[in-house]
């Protein structure tokens, strides 16, 4: 039911075009009566244009055909076009917007080397999905099976290079193909990208690259007609794309709760470790009671001690549980990628997120529990707190906040996210943690392009900042210092080597002088991040992927929340996954341990 025809035709652009659609025979033999019925179409179309009945023609317009053959019969396909008045030596452009893939690869394979041989110039443009491999891809495959419509070509050619291969050895002379991530920044222009950003409010950035980054545009040629390679080589827009070298493998395990694992299928929450076994996990968008919503239940991980036999060693188990908000606190809104951030007297204090990107959470709050974190009854308790003064804006989500300390006294420095109107924030504040106020302190260098879904973290009395996604919507890979100096901080850039891959929406630790930053997404690989690792007194840096042979498949490590366990020396990640657009939702089943000790030799 493809409209392109009608669009081109009517802004002027198709000149002396003859214009062919070729599919199923019902198909094409519905389309057809729908254009005859339809005035607006039926014009455009031309006057004398007719729906056909019987034979391959379905509808003939004056420069408008459609037919009706299956396209892995090739003798019958070339003798239908040929019949619909195709002059196979004019200058051809054939256009296969996810067809190929359905069709048995022999025979795809087959279609695209009878284009090579029947036309002398053309120009062949495909757009298909690749990599089948990571958790997006595989989610991808999911859905189109469930569909009854496997990609069946997708095995055999899971990325540009060996697309571009397979045209090249069956007949066409040159080939040249991108993802959809280089090709929007490279040929959609500036102001086109505005017009699509203005058209609605948008957070949906990860699930949006991912997508980008698993379909492709192809052009192949042959004959008389300009080279592919200059139609895809605009201004390079992006980084160049960079394979990690991955320096080894992180060993993960599933954490099997008692109860209450399904509670933390969740993406854009926050968790904070109140205590050495225990983990406070709130807000995000997941599972609740059988729907898929904004959640408004807290969760509450924690280890428990106990004996199996009186001889055995002691064992300690992990339980998850809902937790109920005590009667004199307030509900919990439903937020979603805000801030939690443990302060020393065991309050974790709450700010931004949003509902929606249109409604984004007003109120600051506290949220702790009552009761011991590390063993008996508990309940979480909620209190909004007043608006606090000075803070920039209360509306940002997306953003870190990060403990300090300046002149003896405790801050947490807000930087970066999202806010309405203005997409992408560059701005950071101080908040004086006993006075709940901003006040101002003295910042030193240059301010850096403005982020969100960053990694940051204290450091030696300053802040951390690394990665997260800038203006631009381009990941970036540097890594940040807010250093303390004397009377304020001062903004410094750290060199790692080798530079690391630009990534977002990952998180962040630092244990004994190494930065560590756990999952998130990045552009162009195949592969997915895993652990990236920085010496923070050498700048020297490694990548690290997880192994995930004993976890389920697929691992989502975006949108994921995660807590550092100094003791263990392991990071426990909470959640993680997406809404993978028209393919579904994926939301990771258990909590996952990341043994991390060996870093440090343990």
């Amino acid at each position: 039911m493809d409209s392109l025809f009608f669009w081109a035709k009517d802004e002027g652009l198709l000149g002396r075009t003859l214009f062919f659609e070729v599919d199923f025979p019902e198909v094409m033999a519905h389309k057809a009566a729908l254009v005859s019925q339809t005035e607006g179409l039926a014009a455009v179309a031309g006057r004398s244009a007719s729906a056909q009945h019987s034979g391959a023609i379905k509808f003939w317009g004056e420069d408008y055909r459609l037919l009706g053959a299956d396209l892995a019969e090739l003798p019958r396909l070339e003798e239908a076009l040929l019949e619909g008045g195709l002059d196979p030596g004019a200058p051809t452009l054939i256009l296969a917007e996810v067809v190929l893939t359905y069709m048995e690869t022999e025979r795809s394979d087959a279609l695209i080397r009878w284009a090579g041989g029947f036309f002398p110039r053309a120009w062949f443009v495909l757009y298909e999905q690749i990599h089948p491999g990571d958790p997006f891809g595989h989610v991808m495959q999911q859905h189109f099976r469930r569909l009854r419509s496997p990609l069946r070509s997708l095995d055999r050619y899971t990325d540009c290079e060996a697309q571009r291969l397979r045209f090249l050895q069956r007949g066409w002379m040159e080939c040249s193909a991108i993802d959809m991530n280089e090709f929007y920044h490279r040929f959609v222009p500036g102001e086109e990208q505005e017009r699509i950003h203005a058209l609605e409010p948008f957070d949906e950035f990860e699930e949006w690259h991912l997508k980008c980054s698993h379909y492709f545009i192809l052009v192949a040629s042959k004959g008389e007609s300009l080279a592919p390679a200059s139609v895809l080589s605009g201004r390079e827009a992006l980084p160049p794309s960079r394979e990690p070298a991955f320096a080894g493998t992180v060993s993960a395990s599933v954490i099997a709760t008692e109860a209450g694992a399904s509670s933390l299928r969740r993406f854009g929450h926050r968790s904070v470790l109140l205590a050495p076994q225990t983990v406070l996990t709130a807000g995000g968008f997941g599972d609740q009671e059988g729907r898929h919503c904004r959640l408004t239940q807290l969760h509450l991980l924690r280890r428990r001690r106990r004996r199996r036999r009186s001889d055995s060693p002691e064992e300690k188990d992990w339980g998850g549980r809902t937790l109920c908000l005590a009667d004199s606190g307030e509900a919990w809104d439903g937020r979603l990628f805000h801030s939690l951030t443990l302060l020393k007297d065991g309050w974790a204090l709450v700010l931004g997120g949003r509902k929606s990107p249109a409604s984004p959470a007003l109120d600051a709050c506290r949220l702790g529990i009552s009761g011991s974190p590390d063993e008996g009854p508990v309940a979480a308790e909620l209190s909004r707190l007043p608006p606090i003064e000075g803070l920039a804006s209360p509306m940002r989500w997306r953003h870190s906040a990060t403990e300090v300390e300046h002149q003896g006294e405790a801050y947490l420095f807000v930087y970066g996210g999202c806010s309405s109107g203005q997409r992408v924030r560059d701005d950071g504040c101080f908040l004086h943690l006993e006075q709940m106020q901003c006040l101002e302190v003295p910042v030193e260098g240059p301010v850096p392009p403005g982020r969100h879904s960053h990694g940051a973290c204290a450091w030696e009395g300053g802040v951390l900042m690394a990665g997260g996604l800038g203006a631009a919507e381009q990941p970036l890979g540097s890594v940040l210092f807010l250093r303390p100096i004397e009377g304020g901080f001062r903004w410094q850039t750290l060199e790692t080597f080798p530079p690391l891959i630009p990534r977002y929406s990952h998180t962040a630790h630092v244990h004994r002088g190494k930065l560590l930053l756990v999952g998130g997404v990045w552009l162009h690989a195949p592969s997915v991040p895993g652990v990236a690792v920085v010496d923070l007194a050498t700048g020297q840096a490694a990548e690290y992927s997880i192994d995930t042979a004993p976890l389920e498949w697929p691992l989502m490590l975006h949108g994921h929340s995660s807590v550092f366990l100094p003791e263990e020396e392991a990071a426990l990640v909470l959640g993680g996954g997406s809404n993978c657009f028209s393919f579904g939702s994926h939301l990771n089943r258990h909590p996952v341990r990341l043994s991390l000790g060996f870093l440090w030799g343990a």
